[in-house]
């Protein structure tokens, strides 16, 4: 789900360490829960402590009616360090027994062995997984982790600039009615700030380029069932418009820097230089927030709706979210899948709906598809695409090739040509 946090795995190091240990211990598994005295490590993200702390606390206690004597330990992680310090621990003899992955993390380590295959059959309501989830878990037809919490992107704007410029503070449905709106209010509010966007896109973001390609029917790549290997796709017909599309709105909407990622463009509409971004639904949240650099002054003039996208549809958005596992090195690894299979209940993934966070599955989804609240988010989910489920995709340097390619294009490179050397590297990592 995070972007750009995989760091450089020491693949023979973090095998060799798995081979030395792992499993249960066939004595303890065999005891009466009420016996058994094992501890068991949890490593959650720091979204848990702060969002749904009560759900951490409930789950622990119904752990601890079931097995009384062992020791839960729950430690809290931050995404920016959090897979450095699992390749580490992971290569040691210190290691969670349980971690949380942003769905991005887990074929990488789904390939290095460091994930316990898992029983789908052992969790509620796995018959209706989010897809866009359960794939990022599976490999090879087998489970290696259980999906999670969900996310999308949606549009996220600012109610006052859009009504201002248009007599309307409702998003239009089609993307031609979106981007006369948006003439508009660049009309109102660029003549007094030239950097003023009134749909700020940064030049650098993959997420949004790749989108609009899926849009067209494009993609990353492609697996190749006569070579048996993936290949590039970029250069497709499909994924051109698409890549075109994208560079001619951030061309004629960003007036800011086009060589920026997304990452601070939540605080670009929090400053008021921004009238709409293209992001996670959470981060309409951010561009309020006070201690995370938002601006409180704009409570309650910030919306969700789904981004409107090419030829009348809605625009495709990439599935995020978070998946849990137990580490193949865990001695304890039915304590693991028992902890995960709590905290993934039905009634567990009610608590994280009451707080509109998206379920893991379908079926607790659909109510959410007509909540105000989180409609735009909820109906962006079942369509939404992924990167390649490729062995080979997962380090940064997949990521920085299309970063690469959408600044050439912006510098002056024709689509084609940065397509086609995208492709080549694509087809030179991806299958590594």
């Amino acid at each position: 789900m995070k972007r750009k946090l995989i760091a450089a795995v020491g693949v023979a190091a973090m095998m060799t360490g798995i081979a030395a240990c792992g499993g249960d211990s066939s004595d303890n598994a065999s005891k009466d829960p009420k016996d058994r005295t094992e501890s068991l490590t949890v490593w959650l993200m720091v979204d848990a402590q702060s969002t749904w702390p009560e759900l951490v606390k409930d789950v622990n206690a119904q752990f601890k009616k079931k097995y009384p004597k062992v020791k839960v330990d729950v430690q809290y992680q931050q995404w920016a360090d959090k897979a450095k310090k699992l390749d580490t621990s992971l290569g040691g003899d210190k290691f969670p027994d349980v971690v949380e992955l942003g769905n991005t993390e887990t074929m990488q380590y789904i390939l290095n062995g460091a994930l316990a295959e898992i029983d789908p059959k052992k969790y509620d309501n796995s018959d209706t997984w989010i897809k866009g989830l359960k794939d990022t878990c599976t490999f090879e037809g087998k489970q290696f982790c259980v999906p999670y919490y969900a996310g999308a992107r949606v549009a996220v704007y600012n109610k006052d600039m859009l009504k201002k410029g248009t007599g309307s503070d409702t998003l239009p449905q089609t993307e031609d009615e979106l981007l006369a709106a948006l003439d508009k209010v660049s009309a109102e509010y660029g003549k007094k700030d030239k950097r003023f966007s009134s749909l700020y896109l940064p030049g650098r973001y993959w997420y949004a380029a790749m989108s609009y390609v899926a849009a067209y029917g494009g993609s990353i790549a492609e697996y190749d069932e006569g070579a048996k290997e993936w290949k590039g796709n970029l250069s497709s017909a499909e994924s051109q418009k698409g890549i075109e599309h994208f560079v001619n709105l951030v061309k004629k909407y960003n007036k800011a820097d086009l060589t920026k990622d997304e990452q601070d463009h939540a605080n670009v509409m929090a400053n008021e230089k921004a009238a709409l971004i293209y992001g996670n639904g959470w981060e309409a949240g951010s561009v309020v927030d006070g201690a995370n650099n938002g601006n409180p002054k704009l409570e309650g003039k910030i919306a969700t709706a789904g981004m409107p996208g090419p030829e009348g549809k809605a625009l495709p958005s990439f599935i995020g979210g978070s998946d849990l596992a137990v580490t193949a090195k865990s001695k304890v690894t039915d304590l693991g899948e028992d902890w995960v299979s709590m905290f993934t209940s039905e009634k567990s993934q009610e608590v994280l709906t009451s707080k509109n966070i998206l379920p893991n599955n379908e079926k607790q989804l659909e109510p959410l598809k007509s909540k105000p609240e989180t409609a735009a988010v909820a109906n962006a989910v079942p369509d939404a695409w992924f990167t390649p489920i490729a062995p080979g995709w997962t380090s940064i340097e997949k990521e920085e090739v299309l970063e690469n390619m959408l600044l050439e294009i912006l510098k002056g490179a024709s689509a084609a040509d940065a397509a086609k050397k995208a492709d080549d590297k694509i087809n030179e990592l991806i299958n590594k």
